[in-house]
């Protein structure tokens, strides 16, 4: 049997945006290569990410979450090629888990989040931040499932993606699934795809900011959402940071839609 063989296609709702030519670039073997992760109960873990390079990227965590644990993650991905960040997430009684992403870039490349939160006890919460900004032809993608186990009771779960396009060629995906088998729970989820704010360009435009530097504040607003809960100041700052320094060659806002 062939190596491309075992990969997924399309038709695997996980999989429908990928670039299933760069992931057989990277090759099958990546999908069994999982970073493992056990919370205990009570303690908290964090873990930042800047993800992308001129190559296809698959990164998978598997997080166990104890009860009245906590887990956050935070990722930039700015990849020139496909790259693809995948989080597993089982939460025990009274956790939870706090993940803020960002899609940043132009060329062709599919750069993606795909999430998986298992609700599995009660009174567990989880908080999912996406934040899309791509011009060219990029794609970004957030693909995240929650399921709710039958005794699950109280749970709370919310997901939050935006997109923004510089350019009528870029696109986003937002593809949210809820599997709940418990009755007395929350489960939210929004999306929305647009353009910079027309009225918040005019009025720095006629304050004497420059388009660029007009184009680099609005965006920096614009991301900030994804990384609200990270405490931590300097990464904050670095993940932040290597997202504008990827709009440093974007288009500037305003092509024909």
């Amino acid at each position: 049997m062939t190596q491309t063989a075992t990969l997924p296609t399309r038709r695997d709702e996980a999989w429908r945006y990928a670039d299933i030519d760069a992931l057989t670039r990277i090759g099958a073997d990546a999908l069994d290569q999982w970073q493992e992760v056990t919370i205990a109960n009570g303690e908290t873990w964090h873990h930042q990410l800047v993800v992308g390079s001129d190559a296809p990227e698959l990164h998978r965590i598997r997080v166990i979450v104890g009860d009245g644990a906590r887990a956050e993650l935070f990722v930039t991905n700015v990849g020139s090629d496909y790259t693809r960040v995948e989080a597993e997430v089982t939460l025990g009684e009274g956790a939870h888990f706090e993940f803020g992403g960002v899609t940043i870039g132009g060329g062709d490349a599919v750069r993606e989040f795909v999430t998986k939160t298992v609700h599995a006890a009660p009174n567990a919460t989880s908080n999912q931040t996406v934040r899309s900004v791509h011009w060219g032809t990029g794609t970004g993608n957030f693909l995240g499932e929650i399921n709710v186990a039958r005794d699950a009771q109280k749970t709370d779960a919310a997901q939050d993606f935006k997109g923004l396009l510089l350019e009528a060629g870029a696109s986003a995906n937002a593809v949210p699934q809820l599997e709940i088998f418990a009755d007395d729970v929350k489960c939210a989820h929004g999306a929305t795809v647009g353009q910079l704010d027309e009225a918040a360009r005019y009025y720095m435009a006629a304050r004497g900011l420059s388009p660029e530097a007009t184009q680099r504040l609005l965006v920096q607003a614009f991301l900030g959402d994804a990384f609200v809960e990270l405490e931590d100041e300097a990464a904050r700052e670095t993940l932040l940071g290597a997202a504008l320094s990827a709009l440093e060659g974007a288009v500037l806002e305003g092509a024909e839609f």
